[in-house]
């Protein structure tokens, strides 16, 4: 399947207060928005609304962030549904399992026909207690110079390139601790960005289980509890946002090991928990 855009045209108006006028319609670039339905063997899972594009990338990264697979061996075929012909086609993807692979009933039927918007992700879902016995507590002993997170927001922001054109698309980057970039997205949902950072890592052979060769995931907004506990299902030790966490995020950053920094902006932020992998030497 062709990749579809993720900006499109829309008319719009440019009203000056200060000049009292109105211009005359002209195009304006406007993200993207539309609902995948993502399905397990047929069967119904979960509707998201994100930006068309890397759909497989996006379905692997939530299954994974929701462990309903361990790793890629656990994937089988992932494509579009019918016909490229048909109204609505590429906005229906369905997930075969890999061999030997069965989602889980319970799990499934939890989930089924639930549609995660693009602003909350699936918050609530499950509890911190429940994540701790899934994933435990992230060991990583790692010392990444204060620099690089700060600078991390900037590479991500760099190579948002729809945002840029739109301002309505979220970001997500995967760095090593050296800075190397492994893995960038964008989507009008933060946790679709992440989840589809997340599918490219499993697609590269660079995420498996209890392995991951990235050590910060930077994203744009705010850092909710979903965006942690996907960071966290995927070993990622360090999640730096430009902007602030919310209560839960600190909670369970702090409950499963990885590092939260928030209002990484112009050299400074804050650091909210296990600050024991932050060097802040010159």
């Amino acid at each position: 399947m062709t990749e579809r855009r993720p900006v499109t045209r829309r008319s719009a108006q440019r009203v000056s207060v200060a000049e009292g006028c109105i211009s005359a319609p002209e195009a304006d670039e406007i993200a993207v928005e539309e609902p995948l339905e993502i399905r397990v063997a047929s069967d119904a899972l979960a509707t998201v609304m994100r930006t068309p594009g890397e759909d497989h990338f996006l379905a692997a990264g939530f299954l994974f962030g929701e462990g309903l697979i361990r790793g890629l061996a656990e994937l089988g075929r992932i494509a579009h549904c019918g016909r490229p012909s048909d109204a609505g086609y590429g906005n229906l993807i369905d997930i075969a399992p890999g061999p030997g692979t069965a989602l889980a009933p319970e799990l499934a039927a939890a989930r089924r026909g639930t549609v995660v918007n693009a602003s909350c992700g699936v918050c609530g879902r499950e509890r911190i207690d429940d994540l701790l016995a899934r994933l435990g507590r992230n060991p990583s002993a790692l010392r990444i110079p204060a620099q690089l997170l700060a600078r991390s927001v900037d590479w991500l922001r760099e190579r948002q390139s729809s945002f840029s054109r739109t301002g309505a698309m979220h970001g997500a980057l995967a760095l090593t601790r050296e800075g190397k970039a492994l893995a960038v997205s964008e989507d009008v949902g933060r946790h679709n960005a992440v989840d589809k950072v997340v599918g490219k890592l499993l697609y590269q052979g660079q995420l498996s289980p209890g392995r991951c060769e990235a050590d910060v995931l930077a994203v744009s907004g705010r850092t909710s509890f979903e965006i942690v506990q996907k960071a966290a299902s995927a070993h990622i030790p360090i999640v730096v946002s430009v902007s602030a966490p919310t209560s839960l995020a600190v909670d369970l950053a702090a409950a499963c090991g990885i590092t939260l920094v928030g209002f990484a902006r112009a050299g400074v932020f804050n650091l909210y928990t296990h600050p024991e992998r932050v060097d802040v030497a010159r």
